[in-house]
């Protein structure tokens, strides 16, 4: 996961016009999406993902479908076999971001602090750990050496999978991420389910197979989540992945909040 290297006023100049804290405002392409927040948080809580249905339009999707092929708009691409992931590739944007990616990224972010802050007072005890806005949380990862973006862009073809596996990047960990699917299941491909599984302790794993329409997101846990317990509250580590695709592309967008070292 290596990319290239900024210099510091370069990366500063990019990440302040990325999450819109120096006077140049990055034009609204996409409205915000109709969400109801009370459910999705409702669900995380309980299962530690929740399905968001019809979230991007076809045209979008098609639209961030095109970016992978623009190479100046990544900073890595990274084929799986390599690394022992799995099989198929990703490319990790760089910043700027492009503006539906950012704007995506920005228009979630607040809905799920406060979720945020009550995992981490369950679990650690800690209360506003998690600022309110995508801007400031980004600062916090900065200041830590967190500074390369993660947002990105799957591509799957027959025989493609991507084992299980969470997406952490280092010690400053916003706990939920999102998978938006940009492909139509059962006509742009098939198989390529995607795949969440739930250890708990002294406990066989559970697992959920989800099989979204084109334009859907699941948003879910990034390492662990809270279960209330006789003693009040454990760890529960979740991993998600892909089946095998058996025919066709599968394509999705990454959205995960926390930067890279």
């Amino acid at each position: 996961r290596q990319g290239k290297t900024l210099g510091s006023r370069r990366m500063l100049f990019l990440f302040r016009v990325a999450v819109g804290k120096s006077s140049m405002s990055v034009r609204t392409v996409i409205r915000e999406p109709t969400i109801d927040w009370e459910r999705a948080c409702a669900d995380l809580d309980e299962r530690g993902f929740a399905v968001l249905p019809g979230v991007l339009e076809k045209k979008i999707c098609q639209e961030i479908i095109r970016y992978y092929a623009d190479d100046h708009r990544f900073r890595a691409r990274i084929e799986m076999s390599r690394y022992s992931f799995g099989q198929g590739e990703y490319k990790y944007f760089d910043y700027p971001l492009p503006a539906t990616i950012q704007q995506l990224r920005s228009f979630i972010y607040p809905h799920l602090a406060p979720l945020a802050n009550r995992w981490a007072h369950r679990l650690e005890g800690k209360s506003a750990r998690y600022p309110e806005t995508l801007a400031d949380f980004l600062e916090q990862c900065h200041r830590g050496g967190q500074n390369r973006p993660t947002p990105l862009l799957l591509k799957y073809g027959p025989g493609d999978f991507n084992c299980l596996h969470q997406d952490l990047y280092g010690d400053m960990v916003f706990p939920f991420q999102l998978t938006f699917f940009l492909s139509q299941h059962g006509s742009d491909f098939a198989g390529g389910q995607f795949v969440i599984a739930e250890q708990q302790p002294r406990r066989q794993s559970r697992v959920e197979v989800l099989t979204p329409d084109q334009g859907d997101a699941v948003i879910f846990s990034v390492h662990h989540r809270p279960v209330r317990g006789a003693r009040g509250y454990y760890r529960a580590n979740l991993r998600h992945g892909v089946s095998t695709i058996h025919s066709g592309q599968r394509y999705t967008l990454g959205i995960i909040f926390h930067d890279a070292k």
